[in-house]
């Protein structure tokens, strides 16, 4: 069966163009264009769709508060002019992101994104095989930078900075910069593993390499210890002592 779609965009050339790609693809089914996100809630309240072409400026509701205010998200690809809204579009778990003036082949290549994922069949669930749940830490985590979503070897983790809304994962071999903030990662490390040292930091207790004055020694980089952290890191510290 194809893929049913929508294509919202308030600019007529932008769904001339999607109009015309989408007609090129066998498994993809152009149900209705929308000059707006309201125009578009209309046709979801009518019937069920499976992929979203989304302009994110748009008047009244952007693309982005009209995802958000969807209970039963369909796919969605993001199709815009402006590359700053990038971030916003993978913390809402966009299948793809395309700039304006969006080239077919980079439109072919979304789309069979969304068309891998509905093919892929699914692995059964934990409780359909009676498989034990998994624990919360394990020895990995996955986060989402470069388009691409991926796996980070907690052991290879030397420590996390924090730069406004997004972490920077130091890791022994590469930097990772992802959307997400210090609270929020803090709460997937194992604690006997990890510790938030610095309103900006948290190291990797396994890799320390030297305490002096304040600061924390991994590898080349030095680290503060905050003062509001001081006092339960230094016991930790002071537990470690010969």
């Amino acid at each position: 069966m194809p893929l049913t779609c929508l294509a919202i965009d308030d600019e007529p050339l932008a769904l001339d163009l999607m109009r015309s790609y989408i007609s090129k693809i066998p498994f993809l089914q152009l149900v209705q264009t929308c000059s707006s996100a309201l125009q578009a809630m209309e046709v979801l309240q009518r019937q069920p769709i499976d992929l979203l072409f989304l302009d994110i400026e748009m008047p009244e509701i952007t693309g982005v508060q009209f995802v958000q205010s969807l209970s039963h998200r369909p796919a969605v690809i993001f199709t815009t002019a402006y590359p700053q809204y990038a971030l916003d579009g993978f913390t809402l778990d966009a299948v793809d992101y395309l700039l304006k003036p969006i080239p077919f082949d980079r439109f072919f290549k979304a789309v069979n994104k969304v068309y891998e994922r509905v093919q892929r069949p699914q692995a059964p669930t934990p409780l359909a095989v009676s498989a034990p749940v998994p624990q919360e830490n394990e020895d990995f985590i996955f986060v989402k930078a470069d388009y691409k979503t991926l796996r980070v070897n907690l052991k290879d983790l030397l420590f996390i900075e924090g730069l406004k809304d997004y972490v920077i994962l130091h890791t022994t071999s590469r930097k990772i910069i992802t959307l997400l903030s210090m609270s929020k990662i803090t709460e997937k490390l194992p604690e006997q593993e990890f510790a938030r040292v610095h309103r900006s930091f948290i190291v990797s207790l396994h890799h320390i390499d030297s305490i002096e004055k304040g600061r924390i020694r991994i590898k080349e980089q030095e680290i503060p210890i905050g003062d509001s952290y001081r006092e339960g890191f230094m016991r930790w510290v002071e537990s470690k002592n010969l």
